[in-house]
């Protein structure tokens, strides 16, 4: 039947079921099936979970990092989404927090392939969701789903400033939570 194609010369080929992709793979993951239980558990302090917001037409990003135990919101702009950018704004970001950082838990996508580099600055193991899993790093989500009541769906992360975000961050992190007796959390 593929010699009465428009294009004869090559049969039709079947892009799903055939294994696993070969572009795009990040190296060196570590599941998190391998988190050890205190992390599962919430039984410390400085276990986070992280994810990138994506803007307007795919332009411009914001990442988002949650401390699981505490419910601490750490919030950036990226000039770009690739892992380069992601990675140094995520060091930047949690530099002061550096001794509060034991493990880092993200989704698979691209921007987190420079994971090693994050783990290294940060002194930090670093692991990743199961794909299509968002429940596996809820808090994040929650998180995300937060910072859209302030900045909406389709919004041109261009016209978002940093102060702005500052002000998004404190909002979230004074904001009391059932899970923390409707006590404001502030790390430290």
């Amino acid at each position: 039947m593929y010699k009465h194609l428009r294009v004869a010369s090559k049969k039709y080929r079947k892009r799903y079921g055939s294994g696993k992709k070969k572009r795009g793979m990040i190296k060196d993951k570590v599941s998190i099936d391998q988190r050890p239980d205190c992390i599962n558990n919430k039984e410390r302090v400085g276990d986070w979970e992280i994810d990138t917001i994506i803007g307007k037409d795919k332009k411009g990003a914001i990442v988002t990092i949650a401390e699981r135990a505490t419910a601490f919101v750490l919030i950036a702009r990226l000039e770009g989404k690739n892992a380069l950018d992601l990675a140094r704004a995520v060091v930047r970001l949690m530099a002061p927090f550096k001794d509060l950082v034991l493990s880092i838990t993200s989704d698979n996508g691209l921007e987190f392939a420079m994971h090693k580099y994050i783990a290294r600055k940060l002194d930090a193991e670093f692991y990743f969701a199961h794909p299509y899993s968002s429940w596996e790093r809820g808090l994040n989500e929650y998180s995300n789903r937060l910072i859209r009541q302030y900045i909406p769906k389709k919004t041109d992360f261009n016209d978002v400033n940093d102060q702005q975000i500052r002000d998004i961050t404190m909002k979230l992190n004074s904001r009391p939570r059932k899970n923390l007796n409707f006590k404001p959390k502030f790390l430290g």
